[in-house]
């Protein structure tokens, strides 16, 4: 039986962080505990591209250009969709999780689907550095950890 060790990932490799201006008091924080992970992981700027896009619906075709560059290891989607009055919730929610996993497959990459989908701000506020952790710092481990077992694979 062979076991990849995912215990000790090698940090080196370029990656694209994609970040839905929407609900930018929510976003911002996904960016900021994006960033503070990268920096605590010794990261340097050249190996991060960021890109800002005006909503979540635009994050996977931006996802799929970065992807196409062949230049990065790994997409980092960040975004937050909160639960309104409409059903454009669900259609949001559907168009982006789709979109992003249909990039992934496609194009042969990591997508970490770092996108809050939840009901109110108060959910989100606890999922950016709150009682359920940090959304943005778990993305950046999460990327390392996947990168480190296609690595071995």
């Amino acid at each position: 039986m062979q076991i990849l060790d995912v215990q000790n990932p090698q940090v080196c490799f370029n990656v694209a962080i994609v970040i839905s201006r929407f609900n930018r008091d929510i976003t911002q924080k996904l960016y900021e505990g994006a960033i503070q992970r990268l920096e605590e992981l010794d990261f340097n700027t050249q190996q991060v591209t960021l890109v800002w896009v005006p909503g979540a619906i635009e994050i996977p075709i931006t996802a799929q250009r970065l992807a196409q560059t062949n230049k990065f290891e790994a997409i980092i989607c960040l975004g937050a969709v909160i639960r309104g009055e409409t059903k454009h919730f669900d259609y949001v929610c559907q168009q982006v999780s789709q979109g992003c996993q249909q990039v992934s497959l496609t194009q042969n990459i990591p997508l970490i689907f770092g996108i809050l989908t939840v009901e109110n701000e108060e959910q989100a506020l606890d999922r950016v550095g709150g009682k359920h952790g940090h959304l943005g710092c778990s993305a950046i481990d999460s990327a390392i950890e996947l990168i480190s077992v296609l690595r071995q694979i």
